[in-house]
């Protein structure tokens, strides 16, 4: 009994000390439910080690911060390395990044509205709240458990938030500014409850919660909006893209059955002359309005399964044909499953595309190959640019130096970005090889 009733004193009177033990476990578990709360909202892959990486590092610095920062102040210097740890470890874009301390907006709001119905319920002060254990993990406990639950509700749900990385910049703006006004409005909430929680009647609270809460369902509401604009605006254009695919393709086939008869005739005649020479000079030059009508077929958005690269090839394979380049495409590649980031992937697509473009046009030879496949042996997926170049003695290095360029009024930084991009994903590789036919450039994306 007596150990018991000692038990009992420890917990339920003023113990400071107890408490800040109580708070190793209690940050741990926060940060878990943080974690999980911002990946299942923005789509975050992380392994095993980077999330028990992520947990320890935050862990160790919200009980350190504690200790140095006056609480609620603390909790901008929490929301900072927050941010800078997302986006390094689980390697997300900084928009991502940013959005992370949503699972902290969440957290705050479960906190606002139940700290006050708490506090009268029990008939004890802030004060007391943060030096008695027992109403301490009672206050805890009842948090974790609601945010526990918005988690299994969004898991189900799979309300998720998706194409972040691929807003226009007037969008990302909005969604800056509104972040930063939540973080402030958030911080500023955390400081009048700090101060003047105790004497706020319930009914403050409870408005306070709700205007909180309706700022932020509104926000959220807005950006999900921006993220269907955003998706039917990218699917109009790609609509529009093969709409124009399709008239052409249907054109060319057209042609194909107009002069069917004469191509037949044409053939006939070269196999009862016995001119072989003749019949496979002939040959090629079908092959390669053959090849023009497979092209086609094969720009197709269920064939390049994203929108954004399918507006791209399509958009640099119509000005390749408007300069009378040759232009063969073998796409044999899922891009749902690209191991890239897509804006990333599609930034260093564009650059190699536009300089094969430049250099085969200035050839009498004018042609490109663009090839996409999956390497399974090797667990890599290719894309190979080969275009034909006039100039033999280019320098397949220093091309990629900054401000180096072979083309009049350009600044020379195509190249260079790429290789930025390259070096800062480590499981991608740029290989640039030439022959005395074709400028070869080998992307390489492992996974």
């Amino acid at each position: 009994m007596e150990v018991l009733n000692n038990i009992w004193i420890a917990i339920s009177t003023p113990n400071e000390g107890l408490v800040n033990i109580l708070l190793i476990p209690a940050g741990i578990i926060e940060n878990y439910l943080m974690l999980s709360l911002f990946s299942n909202i923005l789509n975050i892959e992380s392994s095993r080690n980077q999330k028990l990486i992520y947990i320890l590092l935050m862990s160790f610095v919200s009980l350190l911060t504690i200790h140095v920062i006056p609480n609620p102040f603390n909790l901008i210097f929490n929301y900072g390395f927050m941010i800078i740890l997302s986006i390094n470890l689980f390697k997300i874009s900084k928009i991502k990044g940013i959005l992370t301390i949503s699972s902290s907006i969440i957290f705050a709001l479960v906190g606002i509205l139940t700290l006050n119905p708490y506090l009268t319920i029990f008939n004890i002060n802030s004060s007391q709240l943060n030096l008695i254990p027992m109403y301490k993990l009672g206050y805890l406990i009842i948090m974790y458990l609601i945010v526990s639950l918005l988690i299994f509700i969004i898991k189900n749900k799979n309300f998720t938030l998706h194409l972040l990385e691929d807003l226009d910049k007037k969008n990302k703006k909005i969604i800056f500014i509104n972040i930063f006004l939540g973080i402030l409005t958030l911080i500023t909430q955390a400081i009048i409850t700090f101060y003047y929680i105790d004497v706020l009647p319930n009914i403050i609270t409870f408005l306070s919660f709700i205007s909180l809460l309706a700022y932020f369902s509104i926000s959220i509401y807005s950006l999900t909006r921006i993220m269907k604009l955003t998706l039917t605006t990218r699917k109009l254009q790609s609509a529009e893209e093969y709409n124009n695919t399709l008239r052409i393709l249907h054109d060319n086939v057209r042609g194909f059955k107009h002069d069917f008869d004469n191509i037949v005739t044409t053939i006939g005649g070269f196999i009862r002359t016995n001119d072989m020479e003749g019949l496979k000079q002939y040959y090629l030059q079908l092959e390669d309005d053959c090849q023009r009508v497979n092209n086609l077929y094969i720009l197709n958005p269920e064939v390049v399964n994203n929108d954004g690269i399918y507006n791209l090839l399509t958009k640099k394979y119509y000005e390749a044909d408007s300069k009378d380049i040759k232009v063969n495409i073998t796409f044999l590649l899922d891009l749902s499953k690209l191991n890239m980031k897509i804006y990333e992937f599609a930034r260093i697509l564009g650059i190699l595309l536009d300089n094969a473009i430049e250099a085969s046009s200035e050839c009498e030879d004018k042609l490109i190959n663009i090839t996409f496949r999956e390497d399974s042996k090797n667990s890599r997926q290719l894309i190979i640019i080969e275009n034909t170049y006039k100039n033999k003695d280019v320098d397949t290095e220093k091309i990629f130096e900054k401000g180096v360029s072979g083309k009049e009024e350009h600044s020379g930084l195509g190249l260079w970005e790429v290789r930025k991009i390259v070096k800062k994903n480590i499981n991608t590789n740029l290989f640039t090889t030439k022959n005395e036919k074709f400028f070869i450039q080998q992307l390489e994306i492992y996974y």
